[in-house]
């Protein structure tokens, strides 16, 4: 971190264990992204209840080149489970950032698309032919969207997602193909 770590104690007494605790956590912070200019920690007593313990709170401002990242009140009855789960918190926003900065994104399977090649809407189910030449199973309830069962027919284009049945590969979710 190019500026020192800050940590202000709101409505409790300054805690040299607490203190600890959070300069530990954020120099592990630096394994998530390594560009962090700055870290202020707020860790603060939020409500005096009488009946119960008393309520911390973890504030984490963390500045990185071109970005502040936040984490806001995470809270709990002790001070140091709040600032594990705030610093949890701040590891992953600083994991996607660092994601966002390299340029890697998330990507989701492709979607398998079929035909329907056989139906029997007096027995409820039909088979659906894959790409590769394979039949999978389907049942009326496995049909989304605003289509009905009644409605499919031979040749149909349609999108699933493959899971494995009691009985071999079937379609857990079937829907129109919107190509």
């Amino acid at each position: 971190m190019r500026i020192p770590l800050q940590i202000t104690f709101r409505n409790m007494p300054h805690s040299d264990a607490i203190e600890a605790k959070v300069t530990e956590k954020s120099t592990k912070l630096e394994k998530f992204y390594d560009r962090i200019m700055g870290c202020r920690v707020v860790v603060e007593e939020t409500q005096r209840r009488h009946h119960q313990g008393n309520l911390y709170s973890v504030r984490i401002d963390i500045t990185v080149p071109g970005k502040e990242l936040a984490v806001n009140r995470q809270e709990n009855e002790d001070a140091y489970v709040a600032v594990r789960d705030a610093f949890d918190t701040a590891a992953r926003l600083l994991e996607e950032h660092g994601r966002q900065q390299r340029g890697v994104v998330k990507s989701h399977a492709e979607i398998p698309v079929g035909r329907i090649v056989r139906i029997f809407p007096e027995s409820d189910f039909g088979f659906i032919k894959t790409p590769d030449d394979r039949e999978i199973y389907f049942h009326r309830n496995s049909v989304l969207g605003d289509v009905d069962f009644k409605d499919l027919k031979f040749g149909t284009e349609v999108t699933f997602v493959e899971e494995q049945g009691n009985e071999g590969p079937q379609a857990a979710r079937v829907a129109l193909s919107r190509r």
